[in-house]
């Protein structure tokens, strides 16, 4: 089991996941977090700090393609340890239905 950051994290990226992750799997794209499967060890101390609720177990069903996604991009992104400010616009987009059009593949800043 992993876990997986899912649509609700779009153009939201709270980032308060990253500062409690004892194993540094986080990745940062332009508006968006991604968890790298092989390093997670599925404490789960992530999933309460999301603000957004958009980081769940990869046992729920329908999240193989957000688990291949995550996977996909965890390669390439910067790896990120420390929590940065959310966009300014982030509780607008908290919620919103049909985010994934607006994902960015463009890798974030990182650490």
């Amino acid at each position: 089991m992993t876990y997986v950051v899912t649509e609700n994290c779009i153009k939201c990226k709270y980032m308060d996941c990253v500062e409690v992750c004892p194993v540094d799997c986080f990745y940062e794209g332009e508006n968006f977090l991604v968890i790298h499967p092989d390093e997670c060890i599925d404490c789960g101390v992530c999933e309460p700090e999301c603000p957004a609720e958009a980081i769940k177990p990869d046992t729920e069903p329908g999240l193989d393609s957000w688990l291949q996604l995550n996977a996909k991009f965890a390669s390439s992104w910067p790896n990120i340890t420390q929590k940065k400010e959310s966009p300014a616009d982030a509780k607008a987009f908290d919620g919103v239905p049909g985010k994934l059009a607006m994902l960015s593949p463009e890798p974030g800043e990182g650490d």
